[in-house]
């Protein structure tokens, strides 16, 4: 039985290409430099994957930034904004679309589906003219031939490319990006001809909006999409989906498609695809790309359980025409458990990274044609068992605590316009109030304290001390700016979940299980392998010292429940729900002993919320309940005067609008800026909401620093659909990823653009 892998992750085992990049964009190494590192890193991964034993290996699915983003350079459909005149697209313009430049935001940058991965969204208009404009898919094919390793080029799809693109601000109100598909198909068709004259027998398109619920309009797309593409073409076509079951209808029509010769499913998280293809079968001719390795979670796989799943797909369709694959691309996992020395064995033997997914694929296809290893599948099932009769998973109190919650929908007792009147008498703040979100730089002296207290290498007099200066500092700079609403800038943290995460039990982290968030941002998701609770208080201190030296209200600082779940591997062997409820549980307790120690604005961060919305609409309803109770569970017990707050980022929230107000926070503060405020629209369309909030009025994911009158002018955009009142001023998210140097005048006009709209108010 034939292996394959749908993608593998691209910042290397212990982020490479993230510091080469960095170095690249502060100038301190040439392209050259950044390049070589590339080269090194593709090189490496395709070797590994030919050494494991891999029959079909991707190729393209490195990239600098963002896949999307190189479909875009691959199309040539740069806005016309940065000046680009065609030719090849060099990466002055691929990283000014991605990061902005000294005159121009950049690109919306959005979550890729239901993951913690963003994209670069495409922005079309009628006037978009498509030309190859990148070789790339091409090149790293040849590049991997090179090597002797025959690789199956991976592409993103024509007609997801355009589902997921938006709207350029100057085109009509009717524009469908659907309608530019017969200019696009021409620019694909090249580069499936670039690559069958290159020697590629097999090209990987992925269409993961496949998965969603379309409507026959984007159904025919598809049709037409492959009916073309599949026209005089003499490559095999893998049509890959992913993070969903594919809806029947999808599945029909896909499985018609005369140029398509496979299907790739997710047989992890679409479970329901098995019985799809037994009632409705496979066309003679066409392979399955059975995804039955987790691509989205680090636990070892039920190889077992796999094997049976393996055998009944042979048994329907023939062992022929079944492919062992990956659930989606490994890049939403960590890169290799060798790199990981602190983990104990117990723990480690549950584990599989990415380089021990491949091989369990290899694994499993072998077993499938006979070749079954006796030793791998052993050590398997013992670590499974390990898992299942572990003490350490199990806390009978925290299940006990977690189900009675059941019983309440723990809702706060007063409305929240009683309740903002009376914080507002509390907290005498100005109209138009200013804040941020929560961090501040993290400085590489930040981040040698902390890297030297975890090693021993200073004691923790000096570690605290150390800290507190730097809160100091931030205090003192926010109140330089005149910041109305201040925080302590978080420089105990690492990040914003796996600092919860190191407090609480239930939780594991890995020394170098990086996953890629965006760009060189990476994060490293903590492992939630047991019940979860809070042992003792995890920020009382830090925020008490904080309001102490300052007379000016003091956000204390906590992730909740649904963003700490949403961007943890989360155990799978209880439902998500139940984890989440033991989570806010833990958080819960943090809040009112917080409120306890005199602080009373809190704000419980949910970024994530919106990310873990299932794909499917049948689906989504359940989540919603369950999600917004557990945000409501952990501030339901505090006084009327206590503010909370919470923040969502880099999200499409128009479509849960709802479910926001049903939180009853009583601020939220939200991206904005660089989704073109399509936050106006819900509001303009006669949502009323009465709670505070504070639309991010500047891009804080781009280094370039907008004038006060720009965001002066996103703020009275705001005042034409909501109550000033109710209006706060701040970013679109946290400052940890800048520098000083972009912070402190970015703020500083940020502020004065609240100024300057107080006046105007008053004015009128």
């Amino acid at each position: 039985m034939t292996s394959h892998v749908v993608g593998y992750p691209r910042m290397g085992p212990k982020r490479e290409l993230k510091f080469a990049l960095e170095s690249f964009w502060d100038k301190k190494t040439a392209a050259s430099d950044l390049e070589k590192t590339a080269k090194d890193l593709r090189h490496a991964i395709w070797k590994e994957m030919a050494d494991a034993g891999v029959t079909l290996i991707p190729s393209n699915t490195f990239s600098y930034y963002d896949q999307v983003l190189d479909t875009t350079a691959l199309v040539g459909a740069v806005p016309p904004r940065y000046g680009w005149t065609g030719g090849e697209i060099g990466l002055d313009i691929y990283f000014s679309m991605a990061r902005g430049n000294a005159t121009q935001p950049a690109m919306e940058m959005t979550k890729w589906f239901d993951t913690n991965y963003h994209y670069i969204v495409p922005e079309l208009s009628p006037e978009t003219k498509f030309a190859l404009s990148s070789r790339k898919a091409v090149s790293e094919y040849k590049e991997a031939k090179e090597l002797g390793i025959e690789t199956v080029p991976v592409l993103v799809g024509p007609v997801s490319y355009l589902l997921l693109a938006k709207a350029d601000k100057a085109a009509p109100k009717n524009f469908n990006t659907l309608s530019l598909l017969d200019s696009l198909l021409p620019v694909y068709k090249q580069v499936l001809g670039e690559l069958e004259e290159a020697g590629a027998k097999f090209v990987q398109i992925d269409e993961p909006t496949l998965v969603l619920d379309l409507e026959a309009s984007k159904l025919e797309a598809f049709k037409k999409a492959y009916s073309i593409l599949g026209s005089g073409l003499g490559v095999k076509l893998l049509l890959e989906t992913y993070f969903a079951d594919i809806p029947e209808e999808t599945y029909k029509m896909v499985i018609e498609l005369e140029s398509v010769s496979a299907i790739g499913l997710d047989l992890v998280r679409g479970s329901k695809s098995l019985d799809l293809i037994k009632k409705i079968g496979l066309p003679a001719g066409k392979t399955l790309f059975a995804g039955v390795v987790d691509g989205r979670n680090v636990w070892a796989n039920d190889l077992v359980a796999s094997v049976a799943i393996l055998e009944d797909l042979a048994t329907t369709l023939g062992k022929e025409r079944v492919v062992v694959s990956t659930s989606c691309s490994l890049m939403h996992t960590a890169v290799d458990l060798k790199n990981e020395t602190k983990l104990d064995s117990e723990l480690k033997s549950w584990l599989a990274f990415a380089a021990q997914k491949v091989l369990e694929v290899v694994a499993l296809a072998n077993a499938i044609s006979g070749k079954k290893d006796e030793e791998f599948f052993s050590a398997n099932a013992a670590a499974l068992a390990s898992r299942r009769s572990s003490p350490r998973v199990h806390n009978k109190a925290v299940q006990e605590a977690a189900a009675e919650l059941k019983n309440s929908e723990h809702r706060r007792a007063t409305n929240v316009s009683i309740r903002l009147e009376e914080q507002q008498k509390h907290l005498n703040l100005p109209i138009l109030p200013t804040t941020t979100i929560g961090s501040f730089p993290q400085t590489p002296e930040l981040r040698r304290v902390r890297r030297e207290f975890k090693n021993n290498k200073i004691t923790e007099e000096e570690y605290v001390k150390a800290i507190q200066g730097e809160i100091s500092s931030v205090v003192k700079l926010q109140e330089e700016l005149d910041i109305d609403v201040l925080v302590h800038g978080e420089p105990e943290r690492n990040d914003m979940v796996e600092y919860f995460g190191e407090q609480l039990e239930g939780f594991c982290f890995s020394g170098n299980g990086w996953v890629q968030s965006y760009g060189s941002r990476c994060v490293k998701p903590p492992i939630i392998y047991g019940d979860v609770s809070r042992p003792k208080a995890m920020t009382v201190f830090w925020s008490t010292y904080a309001q102490s030296l300052t007379k000016r209200p003091m956000k204390g600082m906590l992730t909740g429940p649904v963003t700490i779940l949403n961007w943890s591997f989360v155990r799978d062997d209880q439902p998500r729900s139940e984890t989440c409820m033991q989570i806010a549980l833990a958080i819960k307790d943090e809040v009112e002993d917080l409120e306890a120690a005199g602080v009373t604005v809190i704000q419980i961060d949910e970024a994530a919320l919106r990310e873990g919305l299932p794909l499917r609409k049948s689906e989504q309803a359940s989540y919603q309940d369950w999600a917004v109770h557990g945000f409501r569970i952990t501030a339901c017990g505090v006084k009327d005067t206590t503010q909370i707050h919470t923040h969502m980022c880099y999200s499409n929230f128009n479509d849960i609008i709802h479910s926001i107000i049903d939180m009853d926070a009583d601020v939220i503060t939200i991206e904005n800026s660089r989704s073109d405020e399509k936050l106006l629209s819900v509001f303009r369309e006669g949502v009323v909401y009465g709670a505070g909030i504070g639309p991010g009025v500047y891009d804080i994911h781009s280094p370039r620093v907008p004038g006060f009158e720009e965001m002066a002018e996103r703020a009275r955009k705001m005042l034409a659909v909501l109550e000033s009142k109710v209006l706060w001023i701040n970013p679109d998210c946290g400052l940890k990823t800048r520098k000083y140097a972009e912070v402190v005048p970015a703020l500083t006009n940020m502020v004065k653009a609240a100024k300057q709209l107080r006046t105007e108010l008053s004015s009128a």
